[in-house]
């Protein structure tokens, strides 16, 4: 098969596209041939070898952790799945940016979802999910998500607004109009953001969500006036000083089916800022580490 590889820790010229042995789903997985698969900061990160002392890789490595695709080989024990299905989902660390890639979890991809939406929905929707979960209901709440225009700041408000929630989300301004299209109410971060937050929330803000590691959970817990009312999935040092909630992504498909049923009832649709073809893995790498993507960034296959 073909795909993305790196043979060793570094930049985006490490990224090559090269032939590669076909993976094997084990037990419990399924294999699909890939539409596309989409770009996270975990796998800039992971190239590099800056965490490479807590997610280590067996190199070469292909990135990428979320794919679509249609279902080729099926694992033993696996049920509820055919040959020929349209599904999204994850893997491991590594594996998905190619022509093959395995799947640990899993859910059908909703009819309206293009590849490019299908691509982007995994990661971000359950890490989204995740940390939606911690804070509890929503339903009638005010919610504020810190760094909504992300990929998975933006799946947060999305299914939020779904769940019942005001929410209100921080972004640059060029960025406000999108989270009006999201649903949310727009403000902009940093200095003065209690005093903007008076004016948009008089009654003030139920829960938070921090999905942007800008450093700002001190100020974020103080809003929120209880630090069990505000969850991160980014900055997992301050939670634990604060005493702040923290969620972390899993393959779980329970949660991807949850984010393709909001997809079915156009409730949720995953937002794209840019599409690459395979042979410019380096440049869609280079994309997501200057940082400031609104939505996802995919790969076509």
């Amino acid at each position: 098969m073909r795909a993305a590889r790196y043979h060793e820790y570094g930049g985006t010229e490490t990224l090559t596209v090269e032939e590669a042995p076909d993976p094997l789903p084990g037990p419990g997985e399924i294999r699909v041939r890939v539409a596309a698969a989409s770009v996270n900061p975990v796998d800039w990160k992971v190239r590099s070898g800056d965490v490479r002392d807590v997610l280590p890789v067996d190199l070469p490595a292909i990135p990428g952790r979320d794919a679509v695709g249609l279902v080729n080989t099926i694992g033993e024990g696996v049920r509820g799945v055919r040959v020929g299905d349209r599904v999204f989902g994850l893997g491991g660390v590594t594996g998905a940016t190619a022509e093959l890639a395995v799947l640990s979890a899993w859910a059908p991809v909703p009819a309206a979802w293009t590849d490019e939406e299908a691509a982007g929905a995994g990661l971000v929707s359950v890490t989204a999910l995740s940390g939606l979960k911690a804070l509890g209901p929503l339903a009638g709440r005010t919610l504020l998500v810190e760094g909504a225009a992300g990929g998975v700041g933006s799946a947060a408000a999305e299914i939020a607004v779904a769940r019942g929630a005001t929410v209100i989300g921080t972004a640059s301004e060029r960025n406000h109009a999108f989270l009006t299209s999201l649903g949310a109410l727009p403000t902009t971060y940093g200095a003065g953001l209690a005093e903007r937050l008076a004016d948009l929330a008089p009654n003030g803000v139920d829960l938070v969500l921090d999905a942007a590691a800008s450093g700002s959970l001190a100020g974020l817990v103080e809003i929120a006036g209880d630090p069990a009312h505000v969850v991160t999935v980014a900055d997992y040092r301050n939670a634990e000083r604060l005493g702040a909630l923290m969620a972390n992504a899993v393959n779980d498909s329970t949660f991807l089916a949850e984010a393709g049923a909001l997809g079915e009832q156009g409730r949720y649709v995953p937002r794209i800022e840019r599409s690459y073809p395979l042979e410019e893995i380096a440049r869609a790498h280079a994309h997501s580490e200057r940082g400031h993507v609104r939505g996802k960034i995919v790969i076509l296959v």
